[in-house]
């Protein structure tokens, strides 16, 4: 019998939409910000190809300051519209 060790690897890198992913964005707001400097810049991985340090993108989570704001109502299911309702009756 023969076991297969699993080894985790850390990532390293990650791309474009694993970032937007993880830090709950879009692909666009995380291009912009990088734009005004107010996110890290992805690094060169290859000759034509780019990646976010992945301890960068979790400095910068962690650096987020604390918001006053509530959060978000459960948006799980869809309330139909008062207008399908009349509609329907």
């Amino acid at each position: 019998m023969t076991k297969t060790a699993h080894t985790s690897i850390k990532r390293i890198f990650i791309d474009l939409p694993t970032v937007a992913e993880v830090v709950a964005l879009s692909e666009s707001t995380i291009q912009e910000l990088v734009r005004l400097g107010q996110f890290p810049a992805p690094r060169q991985t290859s000759g034509r190809r780019v990646g976010w340090l992945v301890r960068e993108v979790e400095q910068w989570a962690e650096s987020r300051p604390a918001s006053s704001l509530p959060p978000p109502p459960n948006t799980g299911a869809k309330k139909p519209r008062k207008g399908a309702e009349q509609r329907a009756a």
